[in-house]
């Protein structure tokens, strides 16, 4: 009965909460107080900028991708959020020296979500990692390294993104705005139906988004790591909005 009470309560607080599915990392050997155990874990900026902006937060550790559909269902909204590489294989590639270690777990658990989400249009943000899974999810590829996104390693650096007039960002963020950074690799070529709607000041892709009428962006930074809440305010209110 408290299982069903818990579900009864979530689903009331979403009529002016949005439920905001936001997915994890796996750490081998996390510690906290006097444990040392396998972990699903998410940086504490994640659940902070839904709650901030409005929505409820749900961890969604890795599962078995066919269970992806029936979670997107329970959700208002989706986060794929930052971590390891994509494995290069997802997009035809061979691993580059640089690359990291694959995560296979939250590459097929991810790549599921997002395909539900697309499916069912329910409002999809992908961040870092995330962005880049949304476009390889589409038939895009990514360039596996670039330098200067990178502060130093574990620190979190700043540069500066400039919106393309006309797209959903833009109507978001209308200016130049210095974001938080960390990463090296980047969107090489756009998958299917995604323009380009941010860019850093060497080129590179900042922001992706699927135009239509279902709310799908991607961004490159780490929103969560600053204090500009209006990307995750439009997409909780998009949730909102279904």
């Amino acid at each position: 009965m408290l299982g069903h009470d818990r579900v009864d309560w979530a689903r009331e607080s979403t009529v002016s909460r949005p439920l905001i599915g936001v997915t994890t990392y796996l750490a081998s050997a996390a510690r906290w107080g006097v444990w040392e155990l396998d972990a699903a874990l998410l940086p504490v900026g994640y659940p902070r900028l839904v709650q901030g902006a409005g929505g409820l937060a749900l961890m969604l550790p890795p599962d078995d991708p066919s269970r992806a559909a029936a979670m997107v269902a329970e959700l208002d909204g989706l986060v794929i959020a930052g971590g390891p590489d994509v494995e290069p294989v997802r997009y035809g590639a061979e691993a580059e020296p640089r690359t990291g270690p694959p995560a296979r777990e939250r590459d097929a658990w991810e790549l599921a979500l997002i395909e539900a989400a697309l499916a069912s249009g329910t409002p999809l943000l992908g961040i870092c990692r995330g962005m880049q899974l949304l476009n390889v999810a589409l038939g895009g590829t990514l360039v596996q390294h670039i330098d200067g996104h990178v502060k130093d390693t574990g620190v979190f650096g700043r540069h500066t993104v400039t919106p393309v007039p006309g797209t959903r960002y833009a109507s978001v963020v209308a200016e130049e705005s210095a974001v938080p950074t960390y990463h090296h690799q980047a969107v090489d070529r756009l998958g299917t139906g995604l323009v380009a709607s941010a860019h850093a000041d060497d080129g590179t892709v900042e922001a992706v988004e699927l135009p239509g009428s279902a709310w799908v962006l991607g961004v490159q930074w780490h929103p969560e790591m600053g204090t500009d809440l209006r990307v995750m305010e439009s997409l909780v209110r998009a949730a909102a909005g279904r």
